[in-house]
């Protein structure tokens, strides 16, 4: 895996602190983030390394991992157990008196040594060893729909760096919802596994319809004269038009459920959540003095 500087990413310092990292992220993000640029795989590629660069940084654990072992900081873990491991030997082969070859261990060029001969940077084995194989790092992307998209099942092309990835968006996907697709991550190293890509659903808000998990609530009008007299509204839901009776002497904001025209639920085929319509009476404007002395004269009965 090629090093990225992700420092030089972010444009700041080794020095720079959690807020500095937080402020470069912001600025840059804002800049490349793909819906201001639709059409350019140049920016799309730098948003997801901006986006890489921000969560190993931010991440104090991660971030001092980065900055001791750089592009392979992903593997330190294995690297401190194996130390350990390197170190045990030595002392059980100095206290028992044997031979052992320490030419193989973590003197002179200390780590260094031990990276090329577990991910073959010297292009083989050391000491007739077995180069070990580790599982490719995982990658996190987010995917924005607004509320119509992610009610129905429909097809969606992401880009992820350069690959252009075409996945199925199930009906009733949630806002932060998480899905995993097992070996879209980084190849792995040695011929190990692939790691897998998350995408994270981030549904935007809309202007008409507000989501509480599987129920949609919307509000409309009615004049005046049909709330106090009664008669029919046409509506529109995300499944097409209703025709709803509204009762005579309807109050400004009563219910209406209307049972299954809600939101999909997620992998359940043909289950729906309500709709819940919420009336809201206009009062008339504009009043002629004929219609107002209409109303003086229902005031006084």
């Amino acid at each position: 895996m090629d090093f990225i500087d992700y420092y030089s990413v972010l444009g700041i310092p080794k020095t720079a602190s959690e807020e500095d990292i937080k402020k470069a992220f912001r600025k840059l993000a804002r800049k490349h983030h793909p819906d201001l640029n639709p059409n350019d795989a140049e920016a799309n590629k730098k948003f997801q390394q901006i986006n890489e660069a921000n969560e190993v940084l931010s991440d104090p654990e991660k971030r001092k991992k980065y900055d001791q072992y750089g592009k392979d900081w992903q593997h330190a873990d294995q690297f401190e157990q194996a130390k350990q491991q390197q170190q045990s030997r030595r002392q059980y082969a100095q206290g028992s008196g044997g031979d052992y070859d320490f030419s193989d261990g973590f003197g002179g060029n200390g780590f260094s040594d031990f990276f090329s001969s577990m991910f073959g940077q010297d292009g083989g084995t050391r000491s007739g060893r077995q180069q070990a194989a580790f599982r490719g790092q995982d990658y996190q992307s987010d995917l924005r729909l607004d509320l119509r998209d992610a009610y129905t099942t429909h097809k969606q092309t992401l880009t992820v760096n350069t690959k252009n990835i075409r996945i199925t968006v199930p009906a009733g996907i949630d806002n932060g919802q998480k899905i995993k697709l097992a070996g879209y991550g980084a190849p792995g190293v040695n011929g190990g596994p692939n790691g897998d890509l998350f995408i994270t659903f981030v549904i935007a808000d809309d202007s008409r319809y507000k989501r509480k998990g599987n129920d949609l609530y919307v509000n409309e009008e009615i004049d005046l004269y049909t709330a106090l007299l009664g008669g029919e509204k046409v509506i529109e839901t995300l499944d097409g038009k209703v025709k709803l009776t509204v009762p005579a002497e309807t109050q400004s904001g009563a219910k209406v459920r209307l049972k299954g025209k809600g939101f999909p639920i997620y992998k359940q085929d043909g289950s729906f959540g309500d709709l819940y319509v919420q009336w809201q009476i206009k009062l008339p404007t504009n009043l002629t003095d004929e219609q107002k002395e209409l109303f003086r004269k229902l005031a006084t009965l």
